[in-house]
């Protein structure tokens, strides 16, 4: 088959961005070619791997400084919030944060369909809460990628997406859409306007984006899959296990103190590294324990001037790269820290903050693959007792190599280049996209 072109256009998150390098990768190795549409605040990040980056915005331009810390500085004035329950954060961090990603759709619409008339790729691959019209209209299949928590399409029997509830706290559900739709309203009668504006149809209250017609990809594996009332269509739907890319190799470094004890990593993704105190607090507790960490500070090495012996700090890990050699991991919830653990078959302490850290916290204790401490009312004695049963729990330890296994016998970034492989060979009409639209639409 000769080479087509796979455009990939993920959210502005480290998380969306690095699941779909491990696609990108695989997609390569097939002979293809991958290239990366992105916000501006993400450049470089691509090109890290390889990849052509062609910038969109999606968001008023700024310097390029500004652009970088957009997120970061969205994320510090919120972090009073973040102590708040998943139900408490839908009047603050959860309605600013779709007015912002509402405001991306616009922005990007200004220039994404020049963008994909430029580049003219074969298919283009959206990791995105939003849709965005440009892309339903360029006359190429789209592919959809679900690298946030499985709920994000919902089903009547699981937990609405961002509660982070229990699967049989049905009327808590009830109580979360309730919530969720009240203050969500205005912002999404705004974005149907939008919508409209651009010829596409308004979509029902709460829902800011459709599935494709031709293929969505789930990262969520087996093990961890919710119960539905209404299966999801297998020929439209796959659940890829995990997403994990190929990164640099990472050499442990020699600690001064509990040289031979079990190694730790603890990591609150890219914008959780903001919450200094939280990450002092742990260390400190680290530090009196018979363990060695790792601790990715993110962006302020600086604020940690003393050490205990056995912790030490990083600005950037190559985290499959680490994951893979370590015991115990703490993390917020974010797919990839949590799909990397699955797959490299280790426990989790998972201490949420916000959007689907919360799902994937419960997610990880419900099917008994980790814990789910709350990411400030905790004790050192609740942490250390925590850290034990990760260390020790044998039936524990033998349901992570079992989900372990399952998903690297699968490769899931394999299967989702071969899936894209084969949706390319169908060679499908452009003209039959719109039609197949509205048909799933009148479901």
């Amino acid at each position: 088959m000769s080479q087509k072109v796979i455009a990939f256009f993920p959210e502005a998150a480290y998380g969306p961005a690095l699941n779909s390098v491990g696609i990108a990768q695989a997609c390569e190795a097939l002979g293809h070619k991958a290239v990366f549409l992105t916000d501006p605040g993400m450049q470089g990040v691509y090109a890290r791997f390889g990849f052509e980056e062609h910038p969109v915005n999606m968001s008023a331009p700024m310097p390029a400084e500004d652009m970088a810390r957009y997120w970061v500085d969205f994320i510090n004035g919120h972090l009073p919030n973040f102590r708040k329950t998943p139900l408490e954060q839908i009047d603050t961090y959860v309605k600013e944060c779709w007015a912002a990603i509402v405001d991306t759709a616009k922005w990007a619409q200004k220039e994404l369909p020049g963008v994909l008339q430029r580049l003219q790729p074969d298919l283009v691959c959206v990791d995105n809460v939003v849709m965005f019209p440009a892309i339903k209209q360029y006359q190429a299949p789209w592919v959809r990628i679900i690298s946030c928590s499985e709920n994000e399409i919902g089903d009547p029997d699981i937990p609405p997406h961002l509660s982070g509830m229990s699967v049989q706290d049905k009327a808590g559900h009830q109580r979360f859409r309730a919530r969720f739709e009240e203050v969500i309203r205005p912002i999404h009668e705004d974005f149907n306007l939008f919508l409209q504006a651009h010829g596409e149809q308004p979509y029902p209250l709460g829902t800011f984006c459709e599935p494709s017609p031709f293929m969505n990809l789930l990262l969520y594996p087996d093990a961890v899959r919710f119960k539905r009332r209404h299966p999801l269509p297998a020929e439209r739907f796959h659940y890829l296990q995990g997403s994990v890319r190929q990164d640099s190799p990472y050499a442990i470094p020699e600690f001064p103190a509990q040289r031979h004890q079990p190694l730790l990593y603890v990591s609150f993704g890219s914008l959780g590294s903001s919450d200094i105190p939280l990450l002092k607090r742990l260390i400190n507790a680290l530090g009196k324990l018979p363990y060695r960490a790792l601790v990715n500070v993110g962006e302020h090495l600086d604020q940690y001037p003393a050490l205990p012996d056995n912790v030490q700090i990083a600005d950037w890990l190559p985290q499959p790269s680490v994951i893979a050699q370590v015991d115990v991991v703490i993390h917020h919830g974010g797919n990839n820290s949590f799909t990397e653990c699955l797959y490299f078959g280790k426990p989790a302490i998972v201490m949420p903050y916000v959007w689907d850290g919360h799902d994937n916290a419960m997610r990880a204790q419900e099917t008994g693959h980790g814990f789910r401490l709350d990411r400030y009312q905790w004790t050192e004695a609740q942490l250390a007792e925590a850290l034990h049963a990760c260390l020790n729990d044998s039936l524990l330890r033998q349901r992570l190599q079992r989900t372990s296994a399952q998903m690297q016998s699968r490769q899931g970034t394999e299967e989702a280049a071969h899936l894209l492989d084969n949706l390319l060979k169908r060679k499908t009409r452009p003209n039959a996209q719109k039609g197949v639209q509205h048909k799933e639409r009148d479901r």
